[in-house]
């Protein structure tokens, strides 16, 4: 069965929240933090893939923490291949970050048919915006990495997409760590649409402005011009993410929103 790369569906989700002051500028981001849930189904698979089928669901919860804000990602995707063999990949993403964008901890667990495949587990520092820093991992061992100057964290990020968007910004790229696996922060390129207006009947969360942006995502020691993979979303001013199509190259996983709602602070 082709390679699902199960652990990269949480970038997407940790590159959707965040409600803070970006690299220490003045003005904030008016973001909501919210639960939402999405309905995951096969787009479009290759035959080289070896998959005919994949469906699932995931949840991701992004709460306000008082000293900073956390991301909770849940997901479960059943692949079937061509030979009616099913495969079920179980995916969590824990992640907490400080409101000035320099502090980062981070929990991945990711499971294969009831067995766990992988878990990483560690903390990182950048000493001031747009600095270097380090990354300290206990798990799957113990060592710490450099991370160059530019790298960003997940929701950070997030908040210059939004501004970037709605500053009329076409291109954006940046190194941006998450913790999924022991190396450095990859190099992410969004390329940022024209602003779409919502739909009149939309609900609150949804009735806002949004952009479609696609993301290619670039490992540390990448040679060629072929991203790793990429992730495609209508993502709207107030951090919500309308709908996501996940592309491995062989397989695309289209993420359509079921509902999202509000969450309260906890403080």
């Amino acid at each position: 069965m082709s390679d699902v790369r199960a652990g990269r569906w949480r970038c997407a989700a940790s590159a959707l929240a965040g409600v803070l002051l970006f690299s220490g500028t003045a003005a904030a981001v008016d973001v909501s933090p919210h639960r939402a849930i999405y309905d995951l189904s096969l787009a479009q698979a290759k035959s080289s893939s070896g998959i005919v089928d994949a469906k699932g669901s995931m949840l991701v919860e992004w709460a306000d923490s008082c000293d900073g804000w956390t991301v909770d990602q849940r997901y479960r995707l059943t692949v079937t291949n061509d030979e009616s063999e099913e495969s079920l990949i179980v995916v969590s993403f824990s992640t907490w970050e400080s409101k000035d964008g320099l502090s980062y901890r981070f929990f991945i667990r990711k499971v294969r048919d009831g067995d766990v495949a992988e878990e990483t587990r560690g903390r990182a520092r950048l000493s001031a915006p747009g600095e270097a820093g380090n990354a300290d991992f206990t798990q799957p061992e113990t060592a710490t990495i450099v991370l160059p100057r530019g790298t960003m964290f997940p929701t950070d990020h997030t908040l210059l997409l939004i501004r970037s968007a709605d500053g009329n910004e076409r291109f954006v790229t940046r190194r941006v760590f998450d913790g999924d696996e022991l190396e450095g922060p990859s190099e992410v390129t969004a390329a940022i649409g024209q602003a779409v207006l919502p739909a009149g009947d939309a609900k609150p969360l949804r009735a806002r402005r949004g952009w479609p942006i696609r993301l290619a995502f670039y490992k540390p020691d990448a040679n060629g011009s072929e991203p790793d993979y990429e992730v495609g979303m209508k993502l709207l001013e107030n951090g919500v993410a309308d709908g996501m199509t996940l592309d491995y190259g062989d397989l695309v996983v289209r993420a359509k929103l079921r509902e999202v709602e509000a969450l309260e602070p906890s403080c």
